[in-house]
This record gives structure tokens, sequence and C-alpha cells, in this order.
């Protein structure tokens, strides 16, 4: 069994401490960490089974989407070079296919 790297784009990096920002505002810095590191954790789950979620090449290709207890979708490709690419963490209905199909890097 193939074993993948998984790494986080650095717009999924932002958007994993701009969540935490706010979940910290909103409750508390203990509940935001937890939950972050839950998302992240999920993420790295990928590396047994990378093909997990739904395809949606209709947005861009090669893209793949997964979702973190109904609130969080996570978007991320999947390269021949085994590696995992998370290219973004939505939350709470943020328009992710806008901005996945304007992503200057896609």
């Amino acid at each position: 069994m193939t074993t993948y790297s998984v790494v986080f784009a650095p717009e999924a990096e932002e958007q994993l401490a701009a969540l935490y920002r706010y979940i910290a505002d909103h409750a508390s810095p203990d509940v935001a960490l937890h939950y972050t590191n839950a998302i992240v954790a999920h993420c790295e789950g990928l590396n047994h089974v990378p093909l997990r979620g739904r395809r949606r090449e209709d947005i861009r290709a090669g893209l793949r989407i997964t979702h973190y207890k109904g609130r969080a979708i996570i978007a991320f490709a999947v390269d021949d070079a085994a590696q995992v690419s998370i290219l973004g963490v939505f939350y709470g209905g943020q328009d992710y296919e806008t901005f996945l199909q304007s992503d200057p890097g896609a």
C-alpha cells in the first residue's frame, strides 16, 4: 500500500488560521485549537486513502472534495507522485467553487 505525503497550500494554511481566529473569538482558543487540529488530522488521514471524497472535475481538473463534520469542506488534489495537496479548507457555506475556479495556480 502506497503512503502519500500530504501538503497544505499556503491558502489552505491561511484559511485554517482564519478559522482558528474566528472560533477563538466566538468560543475559546482551546475550542479553536481542538477543532482546527482535528481538521488537520482529517486531512493527514488522506495519506492512506487519498481518493476519498467526491471528484469535482467540473470545477477544476483533478479536484476532489471531502467534508469534516458537515461544516468544513476540504478541497484537495492527488498527483502521480504520491502527494495529496490540500488546496483549501472552507467553513460554513463559503463559496469554494468560485475560489477554486478563479485560483491563478489552477
